[in-house]
């Protein structure tokens, strides 16, 4: 099982209060989340971002979930007047924040990623960007994805993973000392920031990723590093069943 404890400081939290608090953390940085995104990463995640709309190659008549879509960033790349484009989220707030931006043609969904209100078989794309390492359970949480995709759809995460040997040891003395404090000062809640840095360091690397989705059940998995692989694009098709 992929259930890990969190860690708030000093304090081990346990898998099943892990939801509320980082419900609790996304609450409080909901105003200022994208601003600390572009500050963090010098602009840099919204290049990752257009590389996983580019491989979206979203099409009409297609549904497409944004998973942990937050305030819409990524659902904005995607969307269009002749798709059905969902950001699904289990934070008010950060959904909240979105939806000043008068999305066309987007909905928007509050959820939990290991419980999905979607009819099985009904989603042409799932994409989730820098959110499936906060899930309470990875397993439950791609077994859900796996169930609402149709036969032969995509999905397609992004998510922080191991860089690159030689530029390894100056990425964790910035994302040690330098994002923490930025953190602090910019949205005024240090320990929220400092539980983000964790959650990062405690994802599992580019091959275990590939060996999770494999294990839950999809197929043609692989992965593009991007930024020498200080974040990573992982993506995996539903099977296709042969009917005789």
């Amino acid at each position: 099982m992929s259930d890990l404890s969190t860690s708030f400081g000093d304090q081990q939290v346990a898998p099943e209060h892990r939801e509320e608090l980082i419900r609790n953390v996304f609450r409080r940085v909901a105003p200022r989340y994208d601003l600390m995104n572009d500050l963090m990463s010098f602009g840099i995640h919204r290049l990752w971002k257009r590389t996983l709309a580019r491989r979206v190659q979203a099409a009409d008549g297609q549904v497409i979930v944004d998973l942990a879509g937050g305030t819409g960033d990524v659902a904005a790349r995607v969307a269009g007047w002749n798709r059905t484009v969902i950001v699904c989220d289990p934070s008010l707030e950060m959904m909240q924040v979105g939806k000043y931006r008068r999305l066309d043609g987007v909905r928007w969904l509050a959820a939990v990623g290991e419980s999905l209100p979607l009819e099985d078989n009904s989603i042409d794309t799932l994409t989730i960007a820098f959110g499936i390492r906060n899930v309470t359970h990875m397993d439950g949480a791609l077994a859900e994805i796996l169930r609402v995709l149709k036969p032969g759809g995509r999905m397609l995460c992004l998510e922080f993973s191991k860089p690159w040997g030689p530029i390894r040891p100056f990425y964790q003395l910035f994302s040690s000392t330098v994002i923490p404090r930025l953190g602090a000062w910019v949205s005024r809640n240090p320990d929220a920031y400092e539980y983000l840095i964790q959650s990062i360091r405690r994802f599992p690397d580019q091959e275990e990723m590939k060996t999770l989705m494999q294990d839950c059940g999809f197929g043609d998995v692989s992965y593009r590093n991007l930024s020498f692989g200080i974040a990573c694009l992982h993506v995996g098709q539903k099977p296709v069943v042969a009917t005789s």
